[in-house]
């Protein structure tokens, strides 16, 4: 009697079966299943899907600022990074997923061509054994079919959708000055007239070229590919420039952060640029704050415009609202006639260049207090690295109270240790460590379309594993190889800064105009990205030409093979130029350019331009170290005093008490004297010391004052001061 093979899916057709702990064999169908039931699948995506979506939380956290950005900003950004991060984790399942499926189709394979000759069948059935067939382990985070390909094509649409139509759009609407969401909406359309403009231009040309064409069939299947292929060349353009850049300069800098000398000057030139960026914010701001105080002159409260200037003032700081409170009287016909009136474009100019200024202003601020810390901590560390009882001695005291980390266990000597001995150590490993990955990733990136043989280092670790099937680390090394290039091309955009258009800076300092141009150039970047590591290790067909099932994320991204220019000559030899930028950037040829057109970089000290800014910076810390320690010895001594001073005013306190007691108790003989004494003694020491205003009737004098108790009028009293002699 047939049995059935419960943990096959094919129907069975066996006359029984062998399971082992690890795999079921049907006998006579040859169908091997893994041992595992399907009660996981697709948990690793769920799990995924959840955790992976903290981490552009923390980013946005970091950055952006929940309470004075908009929400609409915050949502935009934190969707295109969150989509962007899901495709970075979600694709070593996929390629899992597609290994196993291989497998399963390389059994098939022996079982259909024995199945095609019924005499064939037969001989061999009774004259030679069944071959025993090759076992397929189904991998622990195996995602079933259907699944993926709705998943890529929903992350994929989505975030193409938002970085060419609504980030561009949100981006323009945050940086707009307008006072109503129609007037921003106007603005927006009208500074992206030129970029939609483009694109449309660029798409109608595609289309001409394809119907004329007379290979190519103008259907909905070939258009999608054309477009994806047109988003991936224009990022892989700006992907290759990153990630030539962030190759050299990740090892390189942490090989320079285990160098206190370098870190301590490199310090010292960036005080010295910060201080010319923050004076210039401040003097911006002046000139804003000293426009918006003419213009606040200028409107009264009766006119129509009076409700665009309060925006505008909302906009200012605290300090500079006060002092442009304006009395709250309309103006009269004459002077209203003799006043010009700014229009409402000049407003709307106005209220822009308030938001730009008070961002920068604020932005130098916070910089300027972090690189403050920085260096103390620096010029500490150098401070103690001669100190022979081996315990970090800090200059200036921490404004919060140490936790409980760092009372039990980061103490002082363990401190010493790491900040003097064991983090440059740590620090100079890593750094080889990333430089062998960095050359291990050029040299594939030079080789990945030779497959015989496969010369891709990262390629030969794939198929290595894929021989064992040993999932997790298939899932493990595709994870780290992508997560390095991530690393590489987004630490580059988080760093780079485009004058003050765009620049993220951390602690909550990154403004709209920034935030969202990053998640635009993350939704450009991710696809060609993971379409590049899936070239370095053979699983994308139209590069590799190995005939295997391809992943679910490149059946989504369409057959390149329809442009063979783009599949054949761009994808393979463009990314070779990333050994070019690797040398250009160990050179320092692009610092040493920025160097000659007048921007300043740090290069070494020997230049005499990075030696002055050096030793300008060296003085700003000085200064600042000389004002704190002034400051924080004010504060220790007025501390002394309260606590030396506080405990004999409480005394003599209590003892002015006991005897007011006294006094009470006592027989009140000679009460005319003693009243007469009593007021007397107020008058003369009335105005020197403080007066209890509950005491006093605010009838007596009108021009005492009594808020404050400081002092009293010098005027006569209404009560002649010798009635009652």
């Amino acid at each position: 009697m047939c049995l059935y093979c419960y943990l096959c899916t094919r129907p069975p057709v066996c006359a029984g079966f062998t399971q082992t702990h690890r795999q079921t064999v049907c006998e006579g169908d040859g169908t091997v299943c893994g041992y595992s039931s399907n009660r996981m699948s697709g948990g690793a995506l769920g799990i995924e899907i959840v955790l992976v979506f903290f981490l552009p939380l923390f980013l946005l956290h970091r950055y952006g600022h929940f309470r004075k950005q908009h929400p609409l900003v915050l949502f935009g950004t934190l969707l295109s990074w969150y989509l962007c991060f899901l495709i970075v984790f979600i694709l070593p399942l996929d390629v899992s997923t597609t290994i196993y499926n291989q497998c399963k189709i390389d059994n098939e394979k022996p079982r259909s061509l024995t199945s095609s000759d019924p005499s064939n069948q037969t001989s061999n059935s009774s004259v030679f054994p069944t071959s025993t067939p090759k076992v397929c382990h189904k991998p622990w985070s195996y995602i079933p079919d259907g699944i993926l390909p709705v998943f890529w094509r929903v992350v994929y649409w989505t975030s193409q959708c938002l970085t060419w139509l609504l980030l561009p759009f949100m981006q323009s609407y945050a940086s707009s000055g307008g006072f109503s969401i129609p007037g921003k909406i106007k603005t927006a359309l009208i500074e992206n007239a030129i970029y939609y403009g483009t694109y449309l231009v660029i798409f109608c040309s595609l289309l001409i070229y394809l119907a004329a064409h007379p290979q190519w069939q103008l259907t909905w299947q070939g258009l999608q590919t054309i477009s994806i292929a047109a988003a991936n060349t224009w990022g892989l353009f700006l992907l290759v420039l990153l990630l030539g850049y962030g190759l050299v300069e990740i090892p390189c800098l942490y090989w320079n952060s285990s160098r206190h000398g370098y870190l301590l000057a490199k310090t010292y030139f960036k005080a010295a640029k910060l201080a010319k960026e923050k004076s210039d914010a401040e003097e911006n701001m002046d000139d804003a704050m000293e426009e918006v105080a003419n213009v606040n002159e200028s409107i009264g409260y009766g006119h129509p415009l009076r409700i665009s200037i309060d925006t505008i003032l909302r906009k200012c700081p605290m300090e500079i609202q006060e002092k442009m409170v304006r009395p709250n009287t309309e103006d009269s016909e004459e002077e209203s006639t003799q006043r010009t009136y700014p229009s409402k474009r000049s407003l709307v100019k106005l209220h822009k260049q308030v938001i730009c200024a008070g961002q920068r202003h604020s932005q130098t601020q916070v910089q300027w207090a972090i690189l403050l810390e920085e260096a103390f901590h620096l010029e500490d560390v150098c401070k103690n690295e001669t100190n022979t009882s081996h315990q970090f001695v800090h200059s200036f005291l921490s404004s919060q109270p140490p936790g409980w980390l760092g009372k039990y266990l980061y103490t002082p000597t363990i401190e010493w240790y790491w900040e003097c001995v064991l983090r440059q150590w740590c620090y100079r490993m890593l750094a080889l460590l990333l430089s062998l990955l960095s050359v291990a990733v050029v040299w594939s990136e030079c080789t990945f379309f030779s497959t015989h043989p496969v010369l891709s280092l990262f390629a030969v670790f794939i198929q290595l594993a894929e021989s064992d099937y040993n999932y997790l680390y298939i899932e493990m090394a595709c994870f780290l190889t992508i997560l390095f290039l991530c690393v590489c091309v987004y630490s580059t955009v988080f760093r780079i800064r485009v004058f003050n258009y765009y620049y993220l800076v951390p602690h909550h300092q990154t403004d709209a105009y920034s935030l969202l141009f990053s998640g635009m150039l993350f939704c450009r970047l991710t696809p060609p990205l993971c379409l590049n590591f899936l070239g370095l290790i053979h699983m994308d067909a139209s590069i590799s030409h190995q005939q295997r099932i391809e992943t679910a994320y490149t059946t989504i991204m369409g057959s390149m093979r329809l442009l063979s220019f783009i599949a054949d000559g761009f994808y393979i030899y463009y990314p070779m130029l990333i050994v070019l930028l690797c040398i250009a950037t160990y050179c320092s040829l692009g610092t040493r350019c920025l160097n000659l057109l007048g921007f300043p970089q740090y290069i070494s000290q020997s230049d005499d331009l990075t030696s002055e800014l050096v030793e300008e910076g060296r003085e700003l810390i000085r200064r600042e170290r000389r004002n704190r320690q002034r400051s924080e010895d004010r504060e220790s001594r007025k501390r002394g005093w309260r606590e030396r001073y506080g405990e004999q005013r409480n005394v003599r306190r209590s003892r002015n008490g006991y005897s007011e007691l006294k006094d009470n108790d006592s027989p009140s003989d000679n009460s005319d004297t003693a009243q007469l004494t009593r007021r007397e003694s107020g008058d003369h020491t009335g105005l020197l010391q403080d007066v209890d205003t509950t005491s006093l009737d605010p009838s007596d004098s009108p021009t005492q004052r009594y808020a404050g108790g400081r002092y009293l009028s010098l005027a006569s009293s209404r009560t002649p001061i010798f009635n009652n002699v």
